[in-house]
């Protein structure tokens, strides 16, 4: 497995001559984010209940948009061609992302209901969900969150700390009125696809092997 440095150094590589695509789409993103969150709430700012329920129905409007905000990255690390445009290929399969999104969300925050603790590394346990859903197209929502679980395994404190180390370059960020989080987003994305095909690669490495695999496919570690 790859260490964090060695996740960050080769997201960097990867993004060489993809920058400009990287910083459009989060561009893109976030134009019509904060662009449908403006026409939303906006009017409706004299209005508690109307403009918090004109927010979660924004919400729920934008998890493919995330979906594919995520996955738009992996291209970059498995370097295929792909255009913005594949931003919204989860408004194509709009019922089963919309659902494995929603259960994510409404599992963390249940989790953090209980203990912000328990919440964080929940998150980092479902965080591979997305990338999942798009290697197992036939994979339906559940499906997709337990096998993420079982693959972070073992490695969610990793992921942890590798969101840690990126908030130096966040503060940093907030001098540039902001700006700065166009190139620091995709940095942040180009790593978390980094460490899912590491993930995959890793698997794969043992399975050509021979040696213990739990449902995942993934090496059975001593303790987790």
């Amino acid at each position: 497995m790859l260490t964090n440095s060695e996740v960050r150094k080769r997201a960097r590589r990867v993004l060489e001559g993809n920058w400009g695509t990287a910083v459009f789409a989060a561009v893109v993103y976030y134009v019509i984010v904060l662009g449908l969150s403006s026409c939303v709430s906006i009017p409706f700012a004299y209005n508690l209940w109307i403009s918090n329920g004109s927010s979660v129905l924004m919400t729920l409007l934008c998890m493919p948009l995330s979906w594919g905000f995520t996955v738009f990255f992996l291209s970059f690390v498995r370097n295929q061609e792909k255009s913005v445009g594949a931003l919204f290929d989860g408004y194509k399969r709009v019922g089963r992302i919309w659902l494995a999104m929603f259960l994510k969300t409404l599992y963390v925050f249940l989790w953090t209901l209980l203990l912000v603790v328990p919440g964080i590394m929940k998150s980092m346990s479902y965080a591979m969900m997305e990338f999942i859903l798009l290697d197992n197209p036939d994979m339906d929502a559940e499906d997709a969150i337990h096998r993420s679980r079982v693959m972070m395994d073992g490695h969610k404190m990793k992921l942890f700390l590798l969101y840690l180390s990126f908030i130096g370059w966040a503060i940093l960020c907030l001098f540039t009125l902001g700006f700065g989080f166009l190139l620091l987003v995709p940095y942040i994305q180009t790593s978390l696809a980094t460490f899912y095909q590491d993930l995959v690669d890793e698997n794969a490495r043992c399975a050509d092997k021979g040696e213990g695999v739990n449902e995942a496919g993934q090496a059975m570690p001593d303790s987790l």
